[in-house]
Formats: C-alpha cells, structure tokens, sequence
C-alpha cells in the first residue's frame, strides 16, 4: 500500500497524513475547509487546526471529492475521519468517487446521534461494497503529528488487510496491533468519551486523584457491560482501544472532552461552553444516544447517566456528584 486518502483536515486527519507521509506513503487530504487546504499546500502547515507542525511534501491538499481518485490513480486506502455525526452524510457524497475496492479505514469515534448506529453499521449502509477496519486508540493528534511514540488498534474481520494496512503505516513511533473485533474497538472509542467528560468534571471541581482514579475504574465496567451487549470482546475493552484510550482521555485536557468537563467542574454552562467551541468533543454528542440505549437495554451505567443528565437534563454538577456518591453499595463487578 502506497498511496493513501484521508477524508478530514482537523487535528486528527492532518496528524495521520503526517505519520502516512513519514512512513513514505503518498497521501491526498481532503478537508472541507478551503482556508486549510490553502494553508497545507502553500504553507505546509494546517494553521487552523494542527498549528506549529510542519507537514511534508508527500501530503497534497485537496477540496473537491473529484479530486482524490481516479481511473488511473485510485488509492490503496482511504481513512474516514470526518467527526462521527458527519460520516454518513460526507461518505454519502463520497462513495461515487472512490472504487468499491478501495478499503475504508474508520478513525472516527462516536455513535450515531439520530440512529445509535456504530460507524461501521453506518458505513454498511452507505458504502456496502468497501472492505472496512478500524483504527482506534490512545493517541492524541498533537503527539502523534510531533512523531512522539503512540500504539494503536487495527481491527478488521478482513485479516490481510487489516495486516496490510499496519505493514503500511507502522514506523518507530507508531506501534499498530491487530484485532478481529470492530465491534470492540468501535465502542471503546467512543463511549470512552462521555467517561473523560466525567473525569473532566473531577478535575475541574478539585475532587482529587484518588476520585479520578475510581472513575476511570467503574467507567471501564460500564464499557464492558455496554460492549458485551453489543457483541464486543471484553478483552478488546481491556486493550489499547479500550482500557487504553479511556485512561489518555481521562488524564488530560489536551481531550477536548475531559476539557469540556474541566470547564462545567469550574461552573461554566454548557450552552456557553459549546458556543466557543471550533473542534467538536464527540462526548457530547454520544452521551445522549449512549443514555438512552443504556435505558432501553436495562444497561447499569450510572456515571454515563450522570454526564447525560449534565450536558442533556439541565442538573447541575453537585447534584450528579451526591446521586453517585450516595449510591447503595455493590459488589466490585466489571461486567
């Protein structure tokens, strides 16, 4: 595999087309907004998004679909990583560009708001014919773009190429491990961020290490429960896409959701918060859709319940603080 696009000019498609480009791929980067396709191809350098970080030559720019594949230049793989509530209606536009053959690897993470689908279920539906994988993981856009070293998950029922593609991407400091388990993968990417929202929340209310440490604890219980429901490996839960990508985004505010959280602990509101935002935090999204299913289901998920009801329900953070801590006492159980 040589010759890549990725669908996405934020912080997280330019750090991938950067890493691609290291590893001496050939890589297209589409991006909707025409002030960074302006800014990589002239100034090498996504200014809106990806500021400080000089990006290679190997990485050209593009804004029209027309424009990243062709009869006779057609793409090993393409990587999705348009924000998880725009990947159906950007694939949408896109399936009539890219070749049936051409492999679409997810690295978006996030349930779909309007269905509660997984973005592999979405991609099914849009893109029926493209053999899929996911890529997921701890692994922050800003460390990865600075070549600093980070190890991801490829799954994909497809063995070979799910082989091929880390063959492709793997360098020094960028480690790919296999799984067959989209599913589990999927959903640790993306539950993962209504969690970091909650340890956001402990950070910005001063309650202590040892409160975030519970968190991130009975958040990795609540992954699994709401995995296993989904047909996910628990296993998987315990790896890099899930225990993995929990503990990065509930350890720092670089996360734009544990920045979210950081922000509503210090006694900002919500709407005041996502009003200034330019980047999305897919936790405020997946929490509503992840409440409700978990309702539907009869899931046991109450801190999930807690952020729901923060960013959904109008309660307020000492209110969801006293419901969690006066909860009857249970056995320690993770699934």
């Amino acid at each position: 595999m040589q010759k890549f696009v990725v669908i996405g000019g934020g912080a997280w498609g330019t750090a991938l087309a950067i890493s691609l480009a290291r590893a001496g791929r050939e890589v297209r980067l589409w991006a909707r907004e025409q002030d960074v396709v302006t800014s990589i191809n002239e100034a090498r350098e996504n200014h809106l998004f990806l500021p400080g970080v000089k990006i290679p030559e190997r990485v050209r720019a593009v804004r029209r679909f027309a424009e990243i594949a062709d009869k006779t230049d057609r793409p090993d793989a393409l990587l999705m990583v348009a924000p998880a509530q725009f990947v159906r209606p950007t694939a949408a536009a896109l399936k009539d560009h890219v070749p049936e053959s051409v492999p679409v690897v997810l690295c978006a993470k996030g349930i779909e708001q309007s269905s509660g689908k997984l973005m592999s279920d979405v991609m099914a539906e849009v893109m029926p014919k493209n053999p899929l994988a996911v890529l997921s993981g701890p692994s922050f856009a800003r460390e990865v773009a600075d070549g600093l070293p980070a190890a991801v998950t490829i799954a994909s029922k497809y063995q070979k190429l799910a082989g091929d593609l880390a063959q492709a991407i793997r360098q020094p400091t960028f480690r790919p491990y296999l799984s067959r388990d989209v599913v589990g993968a999927e959903i640790g990417g993306a539950v993962k961020n209504v969690f970091a929202i909650a340890c956001g929340v402990v950070a910005g209310k001063k309650l202590g290490e040892n409160a975030r440490a519970a968190l991130i604890t009975r958040s990795l219980a609540e992954m699994i429960r709401f995995g296993e429901k989904r047909g996910a490996d628990p296993e998987t839960m315990m790896g890099l896409s899930g225990l993995g990508d929990l503990i990065l985004t509930c350890s720092s505010p670089q996360s734009r959701n544990m920045s979210l959280g950081l922000a509503l602990g210090q006694g900002q509101s919500v709407a005041d918060i996502m009003k200034d935002r330019r980047t999305v935090a897919e936790g405020y999204h997946t929490s509503e859709i992840l409440y409700k299913v978990a309702e539907e289901e009869n899931i046991d998920m109450p801190i999930a319940r807690a952020v729901y009801g923060l960013l959904h329900g109008g309660r307020g953070v000492d209110e969801v603080i006293d419901d969690l801590l006066s909860r009857p006492i249970t056995t320690e159980e993770m699934l």
